[in-house]
């Protein structure tokens, strides 16, 4: 271990000596302890992204000036449409995903290193329950969709086959996540097919650019954002054991959307089929102003322009059909090759540019007292996963309707978007409608067929409550041999049990 005069001299080089102020007042362990820390942190490179954080904080925010002329929406050629292709493309591109994944070439990589401050818990998100019948939490949901699709494929091609599932954690959601899949049988997939690994932390740094200390004897650290995905893959050594099991396509995800369709093979075959080295599924933007990125061009080249970068003159532009010019809204949701992920951890990481995050940052006053400010008091530098999107030489993006598709959770109660509540209705709305076009009728408590309306208000419940198992359909299929022509009083939970009872006997 290095001595304390070895990190006061690293410390000085880098202009953080009072990183030890209190050294005199700690104990031998917490003294180790510190010294263990401060002894990663490399003086260059610390003194560089001190320097950073402070230079960028302080640059002035909003649009650039010249922006709105170097932007254009993605070329039409580039950009698939789920619900506006003809049943025949939409089946080509499935059968093609379905194909790869029986080939065990298709992996997911769910990106799972933030903390659920925002939604008011201190463990992962992953671990979180929305209130579903099925008291299922968003791991759990995701884990029968991979079990789900590998049985999908292997009924299609008559093989047996897996689809890797990679969890990127940080220091904080690693021990949590870890002992929850073991705590669950790892939801009965085989553990030798669940990767963990951890992606890199950074010091949380001061307006000028002071790292910040959390506790006498502990810096303030935080993941160094979803974009730290490609460090991670290259620290872990991740591409070596795809590459053993024979991926070559990955399907990255966020861990907070509650619709996300794992190994999505419409998806993933619309890629292939392109011969794209990276996409990007998108959301059509509800309204000009959605605090959602915009997935377009900067200068002929794909990338993520972030809401706040775009004026509200741009934001507002129309196309000749009279959409929105800018609606491909980002919902982090991404296709890779691993080729192409080979060469961003091997050549452009590095050109990657951090972003500043300014947070509310617990920190220990110059008398040692610990303070929860009430304001914004530090610098976090992320990079995003989609910062690579430039790098690509065949991009594509894949619109997909939000209703389907697209239900983050991000904030507590009572807010009005994001929330468990509103995670809570997109499914069992999503799950009521499936049961109804299977063939369902659902009774009121009279025992009379309750009206099958066109459409739901906004913001409203469904008629009746509807949980679908993802171990008994996917994204809707195959319903009608259990559902069609049958009543059933709400709730109505479909699990595997439940399906096997309403299974026609073979006579």
């Amino acid at each position: 271990m290095a001595s304390e005069q070895d990190v006061r001299a690293r410390l000085q080089r880098a202009g953080q000596e009072h990183l030890l102020r209190f050294w005199a007042e700690l104990a031998p362990e917490p003294r180790a302890a510190l010294l263990e820390e401060l002894a990663l942190l490399e003086p260059e490179a610390l003194r560089e992204h001190c320097w950073r954080a402070a230079e960028a904080c302080a640059r002035p925010h909003g649009p650039p000036p010249d922006l709105a002329v170097r932007l254009r929406p993605l070329p039409p050629q580039r950009v698939g449409r789920a619900s506006r292709s003809d049943p025949e493309t939409r089946r080509r591109w499935e059968e093609e995903g379905f194909r790869q994944i029986s080939l065990n070439k298709v992996a997911v990589l769910l990106l799972a290193g933030g903390q659920g401050t925002r939604l008011g818990v201190t463990y992962p998100k992953g671990m979180y329950r929305v209130g579903l019948p099925s008291r299922k939490t968003l791991y759990q949901l995701q884990a029968e969709r991979i079990r789900r699709v590998e049985q999908l494929a292997s009924e299609r091609h008559g093989t047996r086959c897996t689809v890797p599932w990679y969890v990127m954690t940080s220091e904080f959601t690693l021990g949590p996540t870890a002992e929850f899949f073991r705590e669950h049988n790892f939801f009965h997939l085989d553990p030798a097919n669940v990767v963990m690994f951890e992606q890199r932390l950074l010091p949380a740094v001061t307006f000028d650019g002071k790292v910040i200390l959390e506790r006498k004897d502990k810096v303030a650290m935080a993941p160094d954002g979803n974009g730290g995905l490609y460090c991670a893959l290259e620290d872990h050594k991740i591409l070596e054991d795809m590459e053993r099991r024979g991926v070559e396509f990955v399907h990255v995800y966020c861990v907070d959307n509650i619709l996300v369709r794992l190994a999505d093979p419409v998806f993933i075959g619309f890629c292939v089929l392109q011969g794209a080295d990276c996409g990007a599924k998108v959301v059509e933007k509800a309204y000009p102003e959605e605090p959602v990125g915009v997935v377009c061009q900067v200068d002929g080249v794909p990338q993520v322009v972030e809401y706040s970068e775009i004026s509200p003159e741009t934001a507002q532009l129309r196309a000749s059909d009279g959409s929105l010019l800018y609606n491909a809204g980002n919902i982090c949701n991404h296709f890779f090759t691993r080729g192409f992920l080979k060469a961003v951890t091997r050549e452009f990481e590095p050109l990657l540019k951090p972003h500043v995050a300014v947070k509310k940052v617990p920190y220990v006053d110059e008398e040692g007292n610990l303070v929860k400010p009430l304001k914004p008091n530090g610098i976090k530098m992320e990079k995003f996963v989609f910062d690579v999107f430039r790098f690509a030489k065949n991009f594509v993006a894949f619109e997909v309707l939000r209703e389907e598709e697209f239900s983050p959770l991000k904030n507590a109660e009572p807010a009005d978007r994001d929330s468990p509540r509103t995670s809570r209705r997109a499914l069992l709305t999503q799950h009521y409608w499936w049961a109804l076009r299977a063939g369902a009728h659902f009774l009121d408590a009279h025992g009379a067929w309750l009206p099958e309306l066109p459409g739901l208000p906004p913001n409203g419940d469904p008629p009746a409550i509807c949980e679908i198992s993802p171990l008994v359909s996917y994204s809707g299929e195959g319903l009608e041999v259990y559902l069609q022509g049958r009543e059933f009083q709400s709730p109505l939970i479909l699990d595997e049990d439940q399906a096997r009872e309403l299974q026609p006997q073979e006579s």
